[in-house]
């Protein structure tokens, strides 16, 4: 958007430009003139054909996409990238702690469900005691990567 509004602004400097020249040196440094914004307006546009391809958002693929799935969606490779890498992270600290909670015979493990988001852990399901609440949110804080825990466990009426 900024190329596109820069190449406008250039064509009017442009034509002002060839105006004054017009009127005051002559026809060598119109053509002069001329001509370096022409090769200013191939830049510019070369630059946006660039961009295009570079974001994939050629009119023919949008076109196409938006035929096959109703919405055209575009990320940055970077961004895209650190998603993953928070996914793969979120997935390792809920594997790690499923594992600790397997190896603690006081904890369920088919009983507590773990979800991690960008590091804050959920833990939710039912335990045994008050005991065992602290006990898990316990494992779950001294696991590498988690930034928070947010317990909505449940202890469940002995009967």
């Amino acid at each position: 958007m900024r190329v596109l509004l820069a190449l406008i602004v250039g064509a009017v400097i442009g034509a002002a430009v060839i105006w004054y020249f017009a009127g005051n040196q002559g026809k060598t440094a119109v053509q002069s003139t001329g001509e370096k914004i022409e090769n200013a307006s191939k830049s510019a546009r070369d630059t946006i054909q660039d961009k295009l391809r570079q974001l994939n958002l050629d009119p023919k693929d949008v076109k196409e996409e938006l035929a096959r799935t109703g919405q055209v969606v575009r990320r940055k490779a970077k961004e895209a990238g650190q998603a993953l890498a928070d996914a793969t992270a979120d997935a390792r600290i809920t594997g790690a702690i499923k594992a600790k909670f397997v190896a603690q015979p006081e904890l369920s493990a088919l009983s507590i469900s773990v979800n991690t988001t960008g590091g804050v852990v959920t833990l939710s399901g039912t335990v045994g005691s008050p005991e065992d609440v602290s006990k898990a949110m316990m494992l779950a804080m001294e696991t590498e990567g988690v930034t928070q825990v947010i317990s909505t466990l449940q202890v469940k009426a002995k009967g």
